[in-house]
């Protein structure tokens, strides 16, 4: 598997196959979302759009980076969330990067959005698809940080060798900036649980794939039977 790893701004054009990858905390924070039954997210190009959504949509709930805000429901925090019962519901996203990135690649023909969380899941689904060429996009830091680059060579790793050991591509994210940031209380709508939160590997049994749905870029959970399972059982 030929593999690339680019900062948001080096994508230049839309690659056949993209894992967009933001662990601090977009895409730990989707999967939790989706651990708190949420049906699916929206990957608002703005905070205005995402308000925007939000009044057209009443039921849906609104989530942000930074401290809590009018018309928003949620925090972009993976220890906050947790408490949440997103039964059903459909959660609008918007962040700094992990939703940039995302977009960044909409017309990719697979998007998955991805962080440790769900990394075996993630890899799973490119060894089903067969995937010759992988783009990962490293959403942190114009593509430096080290917490997301450390990711996306764990699961491409994982992708072609099912025996690579975790504790390092970790202890990698667990030194970062964002990892340091967050723990000294630097960003706003922090919970003291989310680093260690968005440390946990394989935490869920999903990978994510985003999709345009009509104007919007979609992000829904995909499972992929692990090779013991019998075929034709994986679904969204």
């Amino acid at each position: 598997m030929d593999t690339r790893f680019l900062g948001i701004p080096e994508v230049a054009e839309a690659p056949s196959v993209a894992v967009v990858i933001d662990v601090m905390r977009a895409f730990t924070v989707a999967a939790w979302a989706f651990g708190q039954g949420a049906e699916k997210i929206v990957l608002a190009e703005s905070l205005d759009d995402a308000l925007a959504l939000k009044a057209r949509h009443p039921d849906w709930a609104a989530l942000k980076d930074g401290p809590p805000a009018p018309g928003f429901d949620l925090v972009n925090s993976p220890g906050l969330l947790r408490s949440a019962d997103l039964g059903g519901r459909t959660v609008v996203q918007k962040t700094t990067a992990g939703t940039v990135g995302a977009l960044a690649v909409k017309e990719a023909s697979l998007v998955l959005c991805a962080g440790f969380v769900v990394a075996e899941a993630t890899a799973r689904l490119l060894r089903t698809r067969e995937s010759d060429s992988v783009t990962f996009v490293v959403t942190g830091e114009d593509g430096q940080a080290d917490e997301d680059l450390a990711c996306a060579q764990y699961i491409a790793r994982r992708a072609t060798e099912d025996a690579t050991d975790a504790a390092g591509f970790v202890r990698r994210a667990a030194e970062s900036r964002a990892a340091a940031e967050l723990a000294q209380g630097v960003r706003q709508g922090v919970h003291s649980d989310d680093v260690a939160l968005c440390l946990e590997v394989d935490r869920f049994p999903f990978a994510m794939v985003a999709a345009l749905e009509g104007s919007l870029m979609v992000l829904r959970p995909h499972v992929v039977p692990a090779p013991a399972d019998e075929p034709g059982k994986s679904g969204v």
